[in-house]
């Protein structure tokens, strides 16, 4: 996730007011990893909820749910790029140990080195020294003897023996001389190749303290980036606490009117108690007029006292419908505040029946998911087989610069009618028009993205757990490397490889909401010259030796699933598509080229690159186990037409046996023969479960639109028709299903 930015999706935020176009079910599965940005993180924090009504409390739910979702979306990104960061930091910590102590370990044997040469240049001056010793002493005896002759003419011939036996020693002497002055020029040459290597190491080290020094810079962002992330997180525990002070409140809101309701009902039962007295006052009253108008008959003095009495109880009367009034408006506030508090109930007990409601739909839509998933696999795998097998593409190369799309016009055209259209391609050679029909044809202005939309399905295989074979097959200059690995340092023009792998780690990602764990790992190899080699070896004189032998023996082995081994290959966990693209440089670079009459660089060996992918579903403890094989052959032109000589020619040689015995593998398969020679060559011997077996194959046969090549294109193409017509065995799905998962699917 770190560094890498192809394949990741910024999500869009929408307000809240209702709309719910952004889940983490749809972003997980739908468009891959999620990648938030320090905008984003800001436009989530900041955003505040809008409601159409202020008591629609389900939209409020509705609309709270969905913040709550993309909070946890944004937390979940936030713990991965930190696990991430920590593994990135981790890494290159390791690199950057083992970049030191292989710098070391330079140093110290290229002291070494340097000790053992100061010996020998130390030996060697001795050795010259003491050789002009003697040639010094040897001129004076010389001299003495020509002294003496003169003096001594009586010894004239034993003076001239022996002036010639010192002429014998001084030649060999001389011989000496020149020898050891040979032996101080070789070791002068070689003190100075170990200046330049001491040199390039310099420049190595250099090169390796500036990238230890980048690993530093990229741990203090990771570093930075954490701390803004711990920012963000604890904002967002804020949030989650005010989200709960809300709760809270709303709770003893609805405590105050219970407490109120209460308050209401005693207050009611005190004005009933009031009322009572009242009235039983009242009825005294009423006893006592009733008395007194018995006796006003007696008494007409009392008549003052009884109107005084009557304008009491009117009063009293007044008081009594006062208080009545007063009764009846507090029974109308108690009804009313007992149905509020009714509704607000049932709104309670309505929402929690929505959200109960919603959590089963998202458990149903969890199980449909898996099922739909299961589902599509099966369709999926079912359209593959109905295509058939062995399937061919044919590949136009594109124009070069300098080439025009009218000489290409002349050897070759392209059908228009609807049963062939995209499908068939005409090539004219001496006047002589061929047809051929292939189950897909890609012109020269077909760009890449085109060409791996076809086989992004038969990709998708591969993680299902299928064992999936991709060749690229045409004469040097074709147009086969560039199919298979594209364009170096152009993101526009990448090959099917490099396209392969961003497909499965962006499938990888998107399959993790779903339980899905998946583990790569990666090998690359050679066939050069009938021989093995493995292109991932650290060692470099193990990885291409001379005369094209390689000094490590490897052989090719078939397990009872149909799995290919190499013996003794380097076979390395990925986790990422930057590890993968590192490898295929090294490989790259250790791959074997030549300059031939075709092409200037031109590939003298098999190029196998193999993806093994394991996964197991946490959920269902399912488990899959998938191959990747993409394979870029070497060119299939006819010795004639190559032109090569020496080592050129022995190559040439050894792939056209190598590729006559792909066709004849072909075409015994194609005839349902008995035997099939698989054995005849590594290459056919390693394809085996890919041709023979359950393996789902496609051949891209590339041919040139040069009319100068129309004969190598058209024994390719007649090639390509042959494998066309050939049919294996139904492929199968390497699966591991425990028996209680077993008994639940067929359930």
């Amino acid at each position: 996730m770190v560094g890498a930015n192809n394949g990741r999706i910024r999500p869009a935020f929408p307000a809240l007011n209702g709309s719910r176009d952004l889940t983490p079910s749809s972003v997980g599965s739908e468009n891959g990893a999620v990648e938030f940005t320090r905008e984003d993180v800001e436009a989530l924090l900041s955003e505040r909820i809008k409601y159409k009504s202020k008591f629609d409390y389900k939209e409020r739910c509705e609309n709270m749910m969905d913040y709550i979702k993309r909070l946890r979306l944004c937390i979940r990104w936030f713990q991965e790029l930190e696990l991430d960061y920590a593994f990135e930091q981790e890494k290159l910590r390791n690199a950057s140990t083992t970049a030191e102590k292989h710098c070391a370990d330079m140093e110290l044997s290229l002291r070494n080195k340097e000790e053992e040469l100061n010996i020998i240049v130390e030996e060697l001056r001795r050795n010259f020294t003491a050789v002009q010793e003697r040639l010094t002493k040897e001129q004076s005896d010389k001299l003495a003897a020509i002294d003496s002759l003169e003096k001594e003419k009586e010894a004239r011939v034993a003076v001239e023996k022996a002036q010639a036996a010192l002429a014998e020693e001084l030649g060999k002497a001389q011989g000496d001389l020149q020898i050891a002055n040979q032996r101080i020029q070789s070791i002068n040459d070689m003190y100075k190749l170990l200046q330049e290597y001491n040199s390039s190491l310099q420049l190595y080290n250099s090169k390796l303290q500036g990238d230890l020094d980048e690993a530093h810079e990229a741990i203090k962002r990771g570093e930075k980036d954490r701390t803004v992330i711990v920012e963000s997180i604890g904002n967002l525990k804020g949030q989650h606490k005010a989200l709960q002070d809300q709760l809270a409140a709303s709770k003893a809101s609805q405590e105050e009117i219970t407490k109120q309701k209460e308050e209401l009902v005693n207050e009611v039962a005190g004005l009933k108690v009031e009322f009572q007295h009242i009235k039983d006052e009242r009825d005294c009253r009423i006893v006592e007029v009733q008395n007194l108008q018995a006796e006003a008959t007696k008494y007409s003095d009392l008549k003052n006292t009884i109107n005084e009495l009557e304008t009491k109880y009117s009063s009293q009367n007044s008081q009594i419908k006062e208080l009545q009034d007063q009764l009846a408006a507090t029974e109308r506030r108690l009804q009313v505040s007992d149905l509020s508090v009714f509704e607000k109930m049932n709104e309670y007990e309505g929402q929690k029946e929505v959200a109960n409601e919603l959590k089963s739909r998202l458990e149903e839509a969890e199980l449909k998911l898996i099922e739909g998933e299961k589902l599509r696999k099966k369709l999926h795998n079912t359209i593959l087989e109905l295509k058939g097998n062995i399937r061919v593409f044919c590949r136009v190369r594109p124009l070069l610069p300098g080439e025009s799309s009218s000489d290409e016009g002349k050897a070759i055209s392209y059908p228009t009618s609807l049963e062939e259209l995209g499908r068939g391609v005409d090539l004219v050679q001496n006047g002589q028009n061929h047809s051929f029909t292939f189950d897909k044809v890609f012109a020269h202005r077909a760009s890449q993205e085109e060409v791996f939309v076809e086989i992004s399905q038969l990709v998708q295989s591969a993680l299902d757990g299928y064992k999936v074979c991709i060749f690229a097959y045409g004469q040097t200059g074709s147009g086969k490397t560039y199919t298979m690995m594209g364009k170096p340092g152009n993101p526009e023009e990448k090959g099917l490889i490099p396209r392969c792998l961003e497909q499965i780690f962006q499938t990888k990602q998107s399959l993790r909401s779903q339980g899905w764990k998946y583990e790569m790992q990666v090998s690359m190899l050679e066939i050069y010259n009938e021989t093995i080699r493995d292109l991932l070896s650290k060692n470099k004189e193990a990885a291409r030796a001379d005369n094209g032998i390689s000094p490590q023996k490897y052989s090719i082995k078939h397990d009872a699933n149909g799995c290919t081994h190499v013996s003794d290959l380097n076979v390395l966990d990925v986790r990422s598509t930057r590890e993968v693209t590192f490898l295929l440089d090294h490989a790259a670079r250790n791959r074997s080229v030549g300059k031939t009459q075709m092409n200037e660089q031109s590939s003298r060996s098999h190029f196998v690159f193999t993806l093994r992918i394991s996964g197991i579903n946490e959920n269902t403890e399912q488990q899959v186990q998938g191959v990747l094989n993409l394979i870029d052959l070497a060119g299939s032109e006819r010795l004639s037409k190559s032109g090569s000589t020496g080592d050129r020619l022995k190559e040439t040689q050894a792939i056209n046996r190598s590729l006559s015995s792909l066709g004849d593998v072909i075409f015994a398969l194609a005839k349902r023969e008995d035997h099939v020679p698989f054995r005849n060559s590594k290459l056919t011997y390693l394809l085996q479960p890919c041709l023979g077996g359950d393996s789902k194959t496609l051949m891209f046969v590339n041919i040139s639109p040069e009319p100068s090549s129309t004969g190598e294109s058209l024994c390719s193409l007649r090639f390509a028709s042959r494998v066309n017509a050939c049919e294996i065995g139904t492929p199968r799905r390497q699966t591991n299903l425990r028996p209680l998962d077993y008994r639940l699917s067929l359930g």
